[in-house]
């Protein structure tokens, strides 16, 4: 299977002839370990340890140093393991300038930690466990054993650049640098202090191309320049020659300029990124969202390929130099390129048939020779697509090199919006979490979570992960604590789901974790053990708008070393797309704050709005509401009025709904309560509107012509709109940006588009 196991028969058989520590032969290895314990690491300016320890070098006492978290984890976990606490001592030895020539007298051949560690390492060798469930045993056995799973999961796409022992590359060009300058990158803590007051300055602006009324905005350096052709764009040769063949079957031309190139440029900074002009592809934009997918995709599959062939690399080299290297990683100076788990990308999608969608175009866009066979296909079409899903197996290879997001073409005939059956014209499932992992010739997936590479997951599920660990101790979402890529895409849908789901994700993110999972402590890079992992996760927003919670994330939780990116854009409005001669009056109200303005709306609609509906003999009124809560707060209030109303929302009953309907077109009720939710999940067309409140605008921009053309048979053609400066975002996707900037600023509180 390969060197390392190799070096793990031989590492038995030296452990099986030599019976005790005593030996000649044990004798000389712990002098070449000492040895090399005591020669200068790389950040001691030449200074050797034993000048150090003297106080020669320095000229000044030796005094009291705090333990890191990386010193207090180590002696934690070396109560329960004897060869980490033999490594452990190992390491304050070095520190001390002694070696284990000066204790060697100590350890003669009835020590129970040297016998101890005999039996364990032998047995360890001879037992597999599974990677999720390696706990209890020695540390060292797991760390044998996960190497050996890497070993053979080897992708082997290209060795182009070799890796150095401290996980650098030897002459890399700058193509390939950002990978590991990202990662191999050393916080002060200067900066982190910094990261933690979350103060971002966009420093400058760059026209997005192919975008007139966008640009890009971003902090730091702006890191845009001339294209070069000849460059793989910090792609993995294999990664980037067989986008290349894909983007041409595609019939896709100058992929130097293509939407999907400059994406991933900005994706490979490794900057945290808001996308929230993104064409969805149930908007008639399948070209432009699926060109950004393409880019994140092939993003990730490059992070988790460079992660597994350095680990890779890594373990060849511990097996060439396993003595010389000990010391190197108990001094934590040697190979780090672990986390606390393996899962390195999460994709949060809102829509099992999104999911369906995205992991088919990952399958796509691996090379052919990674996917020689894509385990559990037929399980993953079952639950994740529909009836009509389902292919032979010589449809199934054939889809798999040639798909053109089919899964979304001829849509179920049906009254409702074109985009609406794209959309939920699929598996509309929103509880599903998916492992996918790479191996040398084959993508698995429904593999374990801490097995896996990447985990596409809802936010629904993730959160029931999160709840079910809180109560019951036997399990944990620790695979979540090693997250380096998090992508949120169609966050405009999840945000009509719950969008305080993610948030809870996103904090749940990069913690320290309850357990160890079978990791080689020793080479977890440093900033997970000082709790910085965060401060290197890239998160990637995409929707196709942005809001109050979506931005509100994107300041406080992305959080990037590296800095931020992000798209803004100009509107020109959806108003020419009302067909009617309505006449829509827009009413601006004060608000001194974002927290009072829920009030001063209500406040507003109470004293200005409600009057004229009270003593209106006329019935036929809509009240259109945006959120669940502002919906309650009107509920509440109209209840205390004894009005005449009946309700239309996300929660509302079926039976229910129908009743509603039939009330307010008969006039039996006078008012229509009605959300946009309601709309987005069911997209219902009322009948019976004689007058329209619009008591918040919608969020999503196409709804506001579809319901304002409700009104059609109405006799007073009217619609009334309540805003203030705080609806910005809405109102310019409305009215477009130039009007809405005049209406929040203007010394007038009316205004009338006819």
């Amino acid at each position: 299977m390969g060197r390392h196991y190799g070096g793990r028969k031989e590492l038995k058989r030296s452990r099986t002839s030599a019976k005790t520590p005593t030996s000649k032969r044990s004798r000389k290895n712990r002098h070449i370990e000492a040895k090399v314990a005591r020669s200068p690491s790389p950040s001691s300016s030449g200074t050797s340890s034993e000048e150090r320890s003297s106080g020669i070098a320095s000229g000044v006492m030796a005094v009291y140093k705090e333990p890191s978290v990386y010193d207090n984890l180590l002696a934690t976990l070396g109560k329960s393991s004897n060869s980490l606490a033999d490594a452990c001592r190992r390491r304050q030895q070095e520190e001390e300038g002694r070696s284990d020539i000066d204790e060697e007298e100590d350890d003669d051949s009835g020590s129970p930690s040297a016998s101890g560690e005999e039996d364990n390492s032998e047995k360890g060798s001879d037992t597999e466990s599974d990677l999720s469930h390696a706990e209890g045993t020695d540390l060292m056995d797991q760390n044998e054993e996960t190497d050996t799973e890497y070993e053979d999961e080897v992708s082997d796409m290209d060795q182009e650049h070799d890796v150095g022992i401290n996980g650098q590359t030897n002459n890399a060009p700058e193509s390939v640098s950002s990978f590991f300058d990202h990662l191999g990158h050393k916080l002060s803590e200067v900066h982190v202090n910094d990261l933690k007051k979350m103060k971002w300055k966009f420093k400058w602006k760059v026209p997005a191309v192919g975008m007139s009324m966008a640009k890009w905005i971003g902090t730091g350096q702006c890191f845009f320049k001339e294209v070069d052709h000849n460059s793989d764009y910090g792609l993995k040769i294999k990664l980037y020659e067989h986008w290349l063949d894909v983007y041409k079957k595609d019939d896709g031309s100058d992929f130097h300029s293509s939407k999907q190139r400059l994406f991933f440029s900005v994706c490979n900074t490794y900057r945290d990124i808001m996308h929230c002009d993104k064409k969805p592809f149930y908007l008639r934009g399948m070209e432009e969202d699926s060109s950004i997918m393409d880019a994140y995709i092939m993003h990730a599959l490059n992070h988790v390929f460079r992660t597994r062939d350095l680990v890779t690399k890594n373990n060849e080299k511990l097996a060439k130099h396993q003595e010389d290297v000990k010391a190197e990683i108990v001094s934590g100076d040697g190979i780090l390129d672990h986390g606390f788990t393996r899962p390195k990308v999460l994709i949060l999608l809102p829509l099992a048939s999104i999911a369906l969608r995205v992991v088919k175009r990952i399958i796509n866009l691996t090379p052919s020779k990674n996917k020689v066979n894509v385990e559990h296909m037929d399980r993953f079409i079952d639950e994740f697509g529909t009836g009509e899903d389902k292919e032979s197996d010589d449809d199934k290879n054939k889809s798999l090199e040639n798909f053109h997001h089919d899964e979304n073409s001829k849509p179920q005939k049906s009254s409702k919006p074109s985009d609406f059956q794209a959309l939920f014209g699929g598996n509309n499932n929103d509880h599903f979490i998916l492992g996918i992992k790479f191996t040398r010739k084959s993508i698995k997936l429904y593999s374990d979570f801490y097995s896996s590479d990447m985990l596409v997951a809802s936010p629904l599920a993730l959160i029931t992960k999160i709840g079910e660990a809180e109560i019951e101790k036997d399990k944990d979402v620790d695979y979540l604590s090693s997250i380096e890529v998090l992508i949120i895409d169609h966050a405009d849908v999840i945000a009509m789901q719950n969008w305080s789901h993610v948030n809870s994700v996103v904090e749940q993110l990069n913690r320290i974790p309850s357990k160890q999972h079978g990791t080689d402590v020793m080479r977890i890079r440093h900033w997970y053990l000082d709790g910085h992992a965060r401060f290197y996760r890239q998160t990637i927003i995409l929707g196709s708008f942005i809001n109050p919670d979506i931005n509100a994330l994107f300041n406080h939780h992305c959080v990037s070393y590296q800095g931020k990116v992000k798209l803004i854009c100009d509107y020109k409005g959806v108003l020419p797309k009302v067909l009617l001669q309505v006449r829509q009056i827009y009413e601006r109200f004060d608000a001194t704050s974002i927290a009072d303005a829920d009030d001063a709306r209500l406040d507003y609609f109470a004293k200005k709005v409600f009057p004229k509906m009270k003593y209106s003999i006329e019935g036929g009124i809509m009240i259109f509401i945006s959120s669940y809560f502002e919906f309650v707060r009107i509920r509440n209030f109209l209840k205390s009025q004894s009005a005449s109303f009946c309700m239309l929302s996300e929660y509302t009953k079926q039976s229910d709904i129908s009743r509603a309907r039939v009330w307010f077109f008969g006039g039996k009720r006078k008012i229509m309560l009605y959300t946009e939710r309601a709309h987005f999940y069911h997209r219902y067309k009322i009948r019976g509107i004689q007058n329209l409140i619009i008591y918040s605008l919608p969020e999503r921009k196409e709804f506001y012509p579809e319901i304002v053309n409700m009104l059609e048979g109405s006799h007073n053609m009217t619609c009334t709109v309540l805003f203030s400066c705080f609806d910005q975002f809405r109102l310019g996707r409305i009215v477009g940006t130039a009007p809405a900037k005049r209406m929040v600023s203007s010394e007038k509180n009316t205004f009338v588009f006819c």
